[in-house]
């Protein structure tokens, strides 16, 4: 059931209401309490959180804690239990649907830190109802998904926030700058790289255990196809199985990749092509790397209103051995960084999620002078601005217009190794391989009976 705005209690009703009626709440959405136009900074939002251990989990309902935890949902009820602790007057759901279809009207927003594949079906449950969503990257799990919520975003018009917390550093804003400043010349060519990675060397699905008490298997699978519970899957190794994550790219990838989309001002690319792989087998992601091709591009702070076709690498895993560090650069110059711009007059190197950046060689910073400022520095941080939107409206630096978009040209690249050596050519505005009807089977998740998620049409 879809919830709109215009069944939940609407601020003007609320404030119309007597004070011994208002009084009759313990705890009200701090949308119903606020005044009309731009509320309170002191007003405290009532947060649901669906994920609340595993990797990120708990992080995130601390980084939300200056607000109100209403709610809290886990399909663990260790998790629950654990978390749960610190916030005794939470209401506690193991299943989303759940909790949003009785609780919508008492929140504000929601968190959404879970396994990649549930992302898309919570944030447009929540989204549907009228809350703000902060949703852990990269978004979703499938390209399909990611434009879904670019959709759901400019229609239900909530407060978004992926959770790819660097596009809010100083240091992604300046390498953002240094690009549109001039300082590297025309951008080229961008090399990005993680190693490592989850569930290496699983090659075929663990055998059927018993699956622990205080697990919802059922829950957890979601939308996946139903598969035999192992420890090696939940709750931390499932980003490295093709069902329920995205390995590498979009557990680092989505970081690391900030300044390059932002800078460079990317949209769809025209193909992606896996150039190297090792370690395919039918259940988990193999070690591979792959090349995006992005068209020339408009962009407002630039001179020339322009910016050149340009060529990006990602390697991950064993191929992040791969990358040979580009004519004039030596491996010492870029040890330190995880993406390498390569452009007509110098290079940069940035590090971390975003958080560090650098004109490379190092002899290039010789009397470095900060470019101009273009960007508006972010208050709060990256939960921080979010829970700001959710209360004034304003628009976040990753909200799902900017995410959606992000994460979708780079989840191709979880398609592109299926297809060794062969350029898919991809066509952005129908969301569809031109030349592989083979690859557009994993444009779409296959959703599991009782979970479809249904096309948003304009």
């Amino acid at each position: 059931m879809k919830v709109t705005k215009s069944n939940r209690l609407t601020r003007r009703h609320f404030l119309g209401a007597s004070a011994a009626a208002i009084s009759a709440f313990n705890i009200v959405p701090r949308h119903v309490l606020g005044a009309p136009g731009k509320p309170s900074a002191n007003d405290k939002l009532n947060i649901g959180c669906v994920g609340v251990a595993g990797m990120q989990g708990a992080s995130d309902v601390r980084s939300v804690s200056s607000q109100n935890i209403y709610a809290m949902c886990d399909v663990d009820q260790n998790h629950l239990n654990k978390t749960g602790q610190r916030y005794p007057a939470s209401k506690k759901y193991r299943d989303f649907r759940e909790m949003l279809d009785k609780e919508h009207k008492n929140l504000d927003a929601v968190t959404v830190t879970i396994p990649d594949h549930m992302h898309a079906s919570v944030a447009l449950w929540a989204m549907e109802r009228g809350l703000g969503v902060y949703c852990q990257k990269p978004l979703t799990q499938t390209v399909w998904e990611a434009r879904l919520l670019t959709k759901a975003a400019k229609k239900y018009k909530v407060a978004t926030q992926m959770g790819n917390q660097g596009y809010s550093c100083e240091a992604t804003r300046m390498a953002c700058e240094l690009i549109w400043n001039g300082n590297l010349g025309e951008v080229t060519e961008v090399h990005a790289m993680h190693g490592g990675g989850f569930a290496r060397g699983v090659t075929k699905w663990p055998d059927a255990q018993d699956v622990p008490a205080h697990l919802n298997w059922d829950l957890w699978t979601g939308r996946a196809q139903e598969r035999p519970y192992g420890p090696r899957i939940h709750p931390v190794q499932w980003r490295g199985f093709q069902d329920f994550g995205t390995q590498m790219i979009g557990d680092w990838g989505i970081h690391i990749l900030g300044p390059t989309n932002w800078g460079l001002q990317l949209g769809s690319p025209t193909s992606v092509e896996c150039i190297s792989i090792e370690g395919v087998n039918p259940v988990t992601y193999p070690s591979y790397a792959c090349k995006f091709e992005f068209p020339a591009r408009q962009c407002e702070h630039v001179p020339s209103g322009k910016m050149p076709p340009l060529t990006l690498y990602w390697y991950e895993g064993k191929k992040a051995g791969d990358f040979k560090p580009p004519e004039g650069l030596t491996r010492d110059d870029v040890r330190r960084y995880n993406a390498i711009f390569v452009g007509s007059k110098g290079f940069m190197g940035t590090s971390g999620r975003g958080e560090g950046v650098r004109l490379l060689p190092e002899a290039s910073m010789k009397d470095f002078k900060k470019p101009p400022r273009v960007i508006e520095r972010v208050k709060g941080g990256h939960h921080g601005s979010w829970i700001q939107a959710v209360k004034d409206g304003t628009q976040t630096c990753s909200n799902f217009t900017v995410a959606g978009p992000y994460a979708e040209w780079l989840l191709l690249g979880t398609i592109s190794w299926r297809f060794p050596n062969q350029k898919l050519m991809w066509d952005g505005k129908n969301v569809r391989f031109t030349n592989s009807d083979a690859a557009n089977e994993f444009v779409k998740p296959k959703f599991r009976k009782g979970w479809e998620l249904k096309d948003i049409v304009a």
